[in-house]
């Protein structure tokens, strides 16, 4: 667990969406009362963010821009939905007229938070290109491994990471071409801005089925190389039309700041398909890094110039260490500081929100909140098997008979990997949890996390919460270790605060023992402790426990 961890602040909201009035979305409640087939055919730059300039044209939207982009030296970006529809659809031309991109090709994304994102995104839907986002903390070796795995034929990103992708494009004979982000130049390179601004806006949006595919997210590889999971037009253009208003419930006058990487799905969720649905206002200040008081002057300084009766900007947070359960403490001193409360979610790169705390439910810190509407979630044991209200197996989501829509397609070009995530009539997700009588979820551990000593069962997150409130600790990461008597132990690795870096070790140890000892279970307190400078992570943040755990085990 980490200090400020990964955290969703949401400001009050008001009111309920109001819904596009079109084909698809006057679909909305039959869909969802199971009444009506699901539209066969469905685009969401055609069916969602032209309409919504149709409706802007039409002076039925209120005034804010779609997007609003700022950065910390003074520059600044507006669109409305036609002038993205203008500039997207000239991009979209490029890509296909210049670059010779077809239906069904694939296209690495990977740019900061950047204007050209959310505009290559829009594009591509237009021209039925599959979208392959990617971090920019990207190494060569992670950039090689994808273009690789996902034969893509066009690769667009910035002149920070060009020379990386140099480095081994040799090795991917199926890249074609290569799009800068950039005001200067390279060889071998086109440059975006040059390229799309010279192209016609006159473009025809291509028609897509709403089970063709639009995404291929790369999971985070916690536990083995990332796999490829692909998305439809419909699991993730269409399902926010099912579920959002349940999730953010914003309405066309309000604005969403979300500050994940553009590499996970959280943020073409949050960033991206769910705001522009109900016609809401995407706000972005681009940060290269993290600053948590940059981020509170800038929330107070825009609720000012974005104040009025009926606006209400609805604020998120997420810090570079997306992916982690919250722990309780971080909750309260949140809310002790700025009066706001957050509003956990749960998801995956296969799901996206599986559980989410809604607008008007209880808050109980340490869950993660109740099912998403599409969703049927259940604690099941290794048979599938549904479990009671309090005990712990895995969280699971039913698949069968019917597919829920927003599931991913598949694990691309990995037939047992998909199977394997199935059990009886349930998708598994992987992660342990418990359900108490509420039907709240909360968080135990990945299943391959659980530490058994003794015979008892251990999660990490539990312990990591328990470390993290001492004020030693900036970080740990819990896993199991070996031990001759009682087959594994707790091992915690801890990363210290500055302030204690000259406290004797073996002193803190035992301190951070009997804090464990006293805040939850004795029996869960960490048998062994490590101080380390840093904590192994994946690109996107995400703790790699099993590299620690396979260095205890000697696997590696």
């Amino acid at each position: 667990m980490v200090r400020n961890s990964a955290a969703w602040s949401v400001l009050t909201f008001h009111g309920h969406p109001r819904l596009l009035s079109s084909d698809v979305y006057s679909q909305y409640e039959s869909i969802r009362q199971g009444k009506q087939e699901i539209p066969k055919y469905f685009n969401f730059a055609s069916d969602v963010l032209d309409k919504w300039s149709e409706i802007e044209k039409a002076g039925k939207r209120p005034s804010n821009p779609a997007f609003w982009w700022v950065n910390g030296e003074g520059e600044e970006v507006k669109w409305s939905f036609e002038e993205l529809g203008f500039l997207s659809r000239k991009v979209a031309n490029a890509l296909t007229k210049e670059c010779g991109l077809q239906k069904g090709d694939r296209l690495i994304l990977v740019l900061p938070r950047i204007p050209e994102w959310w505009l290559v995104k829009v594009a591509c839907m237009r021209a039925g290109i599959v979208i392959i986002p990617g971090t920019s903390q990207m190494s060569a070796k992670d950039i090689l491994y994808r273009l690789q795995a996902s034969k893509a034929a066009c690769i667009v990103t910035t002149d920070k990471l060009a020379p990386a992708v140099d480095s081994v494009a040799s090795q991917c004979q199926l890249l074609k071409t290569k799009l800068m982000v950039s005001k200067g130049s390279r060889e071998g390179w086109l440059n975006f801005t040059e390229l799309y601004q010279n192209q016609s806006a006159d473009h025809s949006c291509i028609k897509t089925r709403i089970q063709d595919p639009m995404m291929i997210f790369f999971t985070s590889g916690t536990t083995g190389s990332p796999k490829m999971t692909q998305h439809s037009q419909g699991s993730l253009g269409f399902r926010p039309l099912l579920s959002e208003r349940y999730w953010l419930d914003l309405t066309p006058s309000q604005m969403i700041w979300n500050t994940a990487d553009t590499g996970w799905i959280l943020t073409s969720i949050a960033s991206f398909f769910d705001p522009w649905v109900f016609g809401s206002c995407i706000f972005i200040h681009h940060l290269p890094q993290t600053d948590s008081e940059v981020i509170l002057n800038v929330r107070e300084k825009h609720m000012e110039m974005y104040s009025s009766a009926e606006s209400v900007i609805a604020f998120l947070v997420f810090n570079s260490l997306g992916g982690e359960p919250l722990n309780p403490e971080v909750m309260e001193q949140w809310k002790s500081y700025t009066g706001l409360d957050i509003y956990e979610v749960y998801g995956q790169t296969e799901m996206g929100v599986i559980c989410s705390v809604s607008k008007g439910m209880k808050i109980k810190p340490g869950s993660m909140g109740k099912a998403a509407p599409l969703y049927d979630v259940q604690i099941v044991d290794k048979n599938a098997n549904i479990l009671p209200p309090g005990q712990q197996g895995e969280i699971a989501i039913r698949s069968k008979p019917i597919r829920p829509l927003g599931f991913f397609s598949e694990y691309l070009d990995n037939p047992k990997k998909t199977a394997e995530s199935e059990r009886g009539d349930f998708y598994v997700t992987g992660d342990r949890g418990t359900m108490d009588e509420e039907r709240y979820f909360q968080f135990i551990g990945r299943d391959d996390d659980i530490i058994i000593s003794s015979g008892y069962r251990i999660g990490p997150f539990e312990v990591e919460s328990a470390l993290i409130e001492h004020p030693a600790v900036v970080e740990t990461a819990v896993v199991s270790s070996p031990d001759p008597l009682r087959g594994e132990v707790v091992k915690a690795f801890v990363v210290l605060s500055p302030t204690f870096s000259a406290t004797d070790l073996k002193s803190l140890t035992r301190d951070l023992q009997d804090h464990v000892k006293k805040t939850t279970a004795p029996y869960k307190y960490p048998r062994k402790v490590e101080f380390v400078k840093e904590l192994p992570k994946t690109v996107t943040g995400k703790i790699k426990r099993n590299e620690l755990r396979d260095k205890e085990w000697g696997r590696i």
